[in-house]
């Protein structure tokens, strides 16, 4: 579902106060600014509720009302939340099918710009991401600075990231531990899938990566598990490319269950009621439910719950 005529509230931080149409500048994107004369002639700008034009003053404390009438946005989950916090860095939880960075769909209501519009760290920075389906922890930093210190030093500052994934059928195992290489494929119809290397095959494999997952069993249900993902690599898609190839495609998966029949029809025909039916759910479960983290040599708990 898509919201039209989508809004927009900024509270105005200390420093950032100045003339109403440089505080907006910053925020938006370049379209929208170059939209501002006709949005203040429209009357769709205001500060604590009053309609103002452009050369009003928003001084700290005040709040910044928006409407962007010819704006659509896909209507998403925004309620994430904070975890943790040190002097630089913020641990939030995600939704599912909260965007975590700006998509095609949608500009303003992805995870940094919330957090950047409803904190007072206006410079926050990703420092990893989840899959728009993929809910729970993620890594923040608060400023560029702590954005430059922590990024190249990620590998050392993240000691285990585990996820939970529900998936369709029954491990012949209680416990395994998957090493393989992962790659997209040539001639593939879809071009972001990965797949586990095939040794009988390699010209098809352009850039094989060596992953590793501990998987376990949690949950047994008719006809699914619930299984424990710890993540020693960190590739793309690696768990659910993996489960996949192991009979276990995660619940709600477009791409990876199902033959990826889902994934593609949603792009050329979108999905329905009955659709989502057969998928066992509107996005894909799988959650990353905890991390341990060592910024400063202690080691540091997060979970989603």
């Amino acid at each position: 579902m898509k919201q039209q005529g989508f809004s927009l509230r900024f509270s105005v931080r200390a420093g950032e106060g100045s003339v109403i149409g440089d505080f907006l500048s910053a925020q938006l994107v370049e379209a929208h600014v170059q939209q501002l004369p006709l949005l203040f002639d429209a009357g769709c700008i205001c500060i604590d509720g009053e309609i103002v034009g452009p050369e009003a003053l928003a001084v700290q404390g005040s709040v910044v009302g928006l409407r962007l009438p010819e704006h659509w946005e896909e209507s998403v989950d925004t309620r994430w939340r904070l975890l943790w916090q040190n002097a630089e860095l913020l641990a939030v939880y995600k939704p599912h099918l909260l965007p975590v960075s700006r998509t095609t769909r949608n500009l303003y209501n992805t995870l940094i710009s919330l957090v950047r519009r409803e904190t007072a760290f206006s410079d926050a920075r990703l420092l990893h991401r989840l899959d728009t389906e993929t809910a729970g922890v993620v890594l923040l930093a608060k400023n560029k600075q702590a954005d430059q210190k922590w990024k190249p030093r990620l590998d050392q500052l993240m000691k285990k990231k585990i996820y939970h994934a529900w998936v369709s059928g029954t491990a012949a195992w209680q416990d395994k531990v998957y090493e393989c290489e992962l790659s997209e494929k040539t001639g593939s119809l879809i071009r972001s899938q990965m797949y586990v290397v095939s040794a009988n095959e390699p010209d098809l494999y352009p850039k094989p990566r060596y992953c590793k997952t501990a998987f376990s069993v949690l949950k047994l249900e008719p006809g699914r598990s619930l299984i424990r993902c710890e993540l020693f690599t960190g590739r793309k898609h690696q768990i659910r490319a993996q489960l996949a190839s192991l009979g276990l495609p995660v619940i709600g998966d477009k791409l990876y269950s199902h033959d990826g029949y889902y994934y593609l029809k949603r792009i050329e025909q979108g999905l329905n009621t009955d659709d989502y039916v057969h998928l066992g759910a509107e996005h894909h479960l799988l959650e990353a439910v905890r991390c341990v983290i060592s910024p400063e040599g202690k080691e540091i708990v997060i979970s989603s719950d």
